[in-house]
């Protein structure tokens, strides 16, 4: 048996909400979920939602505060707008990592990379550059593409590409790498294929998707994901194998689980994921409104609802 990683506990975590597909300007704030103050007057430049994801996440040790950002968004300018807004600098990220190659995640990258102006890692599973399509039950093909290497090497980024968990910021911060899929209903993107030399072929386990996870001290895992194509059941069950950590503090980030394709599946992630027993949930982005008001259901205490802006506090 592979031994863990050794994954460094931090003091806190905080989970900043660049890019949400959903802002609500009038939530107020918890101990956790710390919303932006309503302004005396309403700002000229408002904060933008779309569909897609970015998220920064700050870990502190002794004192010390790191940041990396975890995926871009769809539109190249929306990130580094709502970052503006916020008074965030780029330039205070340590690294930057891909959650997959889809175009809501990875479309503000080069936009970021370009204000940040000097090199650093963009870590990412080699299949993100996999050219994809997505085939309906009905016949119909949206054809998504694939992320331009060439263009974000030449932003100044260092790529990474691993496989297998990737440790940042002096080890206290983990990339998973390929989630192992043992579920038996989570079964990935059934509608998605990808070229392979002059034709297309089923490419149903998007196996670039990848999550990102903090081990705060006394407290447990803080899981993020992207999309959560392997099926965040698999995602949380994979963090806890590779990093030895049985308590999950927090899951935030998309479980994709919106649309007719996946419905079916709600009830059981809900199951499996109330039996792991997260102290909160953060279900966003492509998680899907039926999903959502299930786990708010079946979890009251430990659901917080995800917003453009909003800041995820977790503390030892």
């Amino acid at each position: 048996m592979t031994p863990p990683v050794q994954l460094r506990a931090v003091d806190s975590a905080q989970v900043l909400v660049l890019v949400e597909n959903s802002i609500d300007t009038f939530l107020p704030s918890t101990d956790v979920a710390q919303r932006p103050p309503w302004p005396a007057k309403l700002p000229e430049v408002p904060l933008r939602a779309e569909h897609g994801l970015s998220l920064m996440i700050t870990v502190e040790t002794g004192g010390r505060r790191s940041s990396v950002l975890y995926d871009g968004g769809l539109a190249r300018d929306t990130a580094i707008h709502n970052m503006d807004v916020l008074s965030v600098d780029p330039k205070e990220l340590r690294a930057i990592v891909m959650s997959h190659g889809h175009p809501d995640h990875v479309g503000g990258l080069e936009g970021i990379a370009r204000r940040i102006g000097r090199s650093l890692p963009l870590v990412l599973h080699p299949e993100v550059w996999r050219e994809r399509k997505l085939v309906f039950p009905t016949g119909a093909e949206t054809y998504i593409g694939a992320p331009s290497k060439e263009d974000l090497a030449a932003e100044g980024v260092d790529i990474v590409e691993e496989r297998g968990p990737t440790l940042l910021i002096d080890g206290t911060v983990l990339v998973t790498g390929e989630v192992d899929r043992l579920t038996d209903f989570e079964t990935g993107f059934p509608i998605q294929w990808a070229r392979e030399g002059h034709g297309w072929v089923p490419d149903f386990a998007v196996r670039d998707d990848q999550a990102l996870v903090v081990n705060v001290r006394d407290r447990g895992l803080v899981i993020i994901s992207g999309c959560g194509h392997s099926g965040i059941v698999n995602i949380v069950r994979h963090a806890q194998r590779v990093t030895g950590v049985s308590e999950v503090l927090a899951v935030i980030g998309g479980f994709h689980l919106t649309g007719g394709l996946y419905e079916a599946i709600i009830p059981r992630t809900v199951e499996e994921l109330s039996a792991i027993g997260p102290r909160f949930i953060v279900p966003g982005h492509c998680t899907g409104w039926r999903a959502i008001h299930a786990f708010a259901r079946q979890m009251p205490e430990a659901y917080l609802q995800t917003s453009v802006a909003t800041r995820f506090e977790f503390a030892s």
